[in-house]
């Protein structure tokens, strides 16, 4: 059964309910992002555990996507996983008001995610030397590996679901975006730093639900003007502004308070 988010409570208790009790499985469509915070604690408990308690993966892609983390754990005992914007071209055919005219506007208005050598650079600039591990969750990034090269420059040890697994191991998964979308979930469950799109909000939420794990979230409308104005400055400044900006964007325990803001990022537990 198919449930909108629209249905007042009288619905859901005349009509989900028994359709629940009788088949054991609802779905909820386009229910997750678009949670009120206005509601009693006892909802917004039950709505957490709807949302990371009910997550379940196929056995296939539960297998896979632990193969893939013990691989990276053979490399590293810890790593970084990165999810990074898709194609900002297909971005703004999706949302016309992405067409600005003033772009640079937007940019120090915190409207432009970081590229992926901004990314490298607040990496370097937080104390993660060259030697580090890091995981890509999204490979098609702002023109693909080209955009890619500067990060990898920094960070020699790039990998990505790719490079971990053959094609063979993916072919069952690389026609089904949703499929190759859980696989990077199940690893950026490690450790992760990103954007902040409706897979970072979700992923953070559930890291912070569960024992609260770090997630590290680029301050963007400040790091973006200082992007703008690294080459007027040295390495040391640059850094030391970095890690100013970032102070209350990584992932500490007292950053946000259960059931404000977001209702992904923050969850009652």
């Amino acid at each position: 059964m198919r449930v909108s988010r629209k249905c007042s409570p009288k619905f859901y208790e005349s009509h989900v309910l028994p359709v629940l009790n009788k088949k054991h499985a609802v779905q909820l469509t386009k229910f997750d992002y678009r949670l009120s915070n206005n509601l009693d604690s006892d909802m917004q408990k039950l709505s957490c555990r709807v949302n990371y308690h009910a997550l379940r993966f196929t056995d296939s892609i539960l297998e896979t996507g632990k193969l893939l983390v013990e691989r990276m754990r053979m490399k590293s005992k810890h790593f970084i996983a990165l999810h990074l914007r898709t194609e900002l071209g297909a971005i703004r055919k999706r949302w016309k008001s992405l067409h600005v005219s003033n772009l640079d506007r937007e940019r120090r208005n915190g409207r432009c995610p970081l590229t992926p050598e901004e990314i490298g650079l607040m990496l370097r600039a937080l104390g993660f030397g060259s030697d580090a591990h890091l995981y890509v969750a999204s490979r098609e990034v702002y023109g693909g590996e080209e955009t890619l090269a500067p990060l990898k420059a920094m960070f020699p040890n790039l990998h990505s679901k790719e490079t971990l697994a053959s094609k063979t191991e993916l072919e069952m998964f690389s026609s089904f975006s949703s499929r190759m979308a859980a696989l990077d979930f199940i690893v950026c469950d490690a450790f992760v730093t990103y954007n902040n799109g409706n897979m970072a909000r979700i992923l953070a939420g559930r890291r912070r639900y569960f024992g609260h794990k770090p997630t590290i979230r680029p301050n963007a409308k400040k790091l973006n003007r200082l992007f703008m104005d690294r080459n007027n400055m040295r390495w040391e400044e640059f850094a030391s502004r970095v890690r100013t900006h970032q102070i209350g964007f990584m992932g500490e325990p007292n950053e946000g308070k259960p059931g404000r803001g977001e209702f992904n990022k923050n969850p009652t537990s």
